[in-house]
């Protein structure tokens, strides 16, 4: 016949078996609310990356801004709170402003400097073979030697094609600059809200 036990031996193994209950419903209730959030992290992270140029990470995609305000609208409806609905209209916003701004001011940035439409024509095809012939870096190198070949062709020598060149070298990166800022807007609105609210 086994010993009889004493009150704090008792006590101690339901103690613990309370604890480990309401640490595994804990668990349960919170488990969907901790892999949304990696989740959404993660798209997040992948798409700002992405527009910093296609392979910066491996697993990175020129997703552009529609991933993470997607990640976000996802999270908003998990959240369903008021701070939710207002960093997906803050996101929203953010998403619509920098889609406008990335082709409005670097278009007319070209088009202040003399560049025709052509060459950026030219450079956006070249950029597409390019990406598919140099895995990583061929979009930009394709994008730089397109609008350069249109713009010998075009002016006749080098001299004359290399500034047109480089003027839409920094109007792709200022574009790149404004859609890095405003996913960094959507995730900094999203971090601030699920960290502090």
């Amino acid at each position: 016949m086994a010993a009889p036990r004493s009150l704090r031996e008792i006590a101690l193994e339901r103690t613990f078996s309370l604890y480990f209950t309401h640490f595994a419903l804990w668990l349960t209730l919170l488990l969907p609310v901790i892999a949304t959030g990696g989740v959404i992290f993660l798209a997040v992270r992948t798409a700002i990356l992405g527009t910093l140029g296609p392979g910066t990470l491996p697993e990175t995609v020129q997703a552009g801004m529609a991933a993470p305000w997607t990640a976000v609208l996802v999270w908003a409806l998990v959240e369903r709170s008021v701070a939710g609905w207002f960093v997906l209209a803050l996101a929203t916003i953010l998403t619509i402003v920098g889609q406008v701004v990335k082709y409005t001011i670097p278009g007319r940035r070209l088009r202040d400097a003399g560049i025709p439409k052509r060459s950026i024509l030219a450079g956006a095809v070249l950029s597409i073979v390019g990406f598919f012939v140099i895995p990583v870096v061929g979009f930009i190198i394709g994008f730089v030697v397109g609008v350069y070949l249109a713009e010998r062709y075009r002016l006749g020598n080098h001299v004359q094609a290399w500034p047109s060149t480089k003027r839409a070298m920094r109007a792709a990166g200022l574009s790149i600059l404004i859609e890095l800022v405003a996913g960094l807007g959507i995730a900094g609105s999203w971090a601030f809200a699920v960290l502090l609210l």
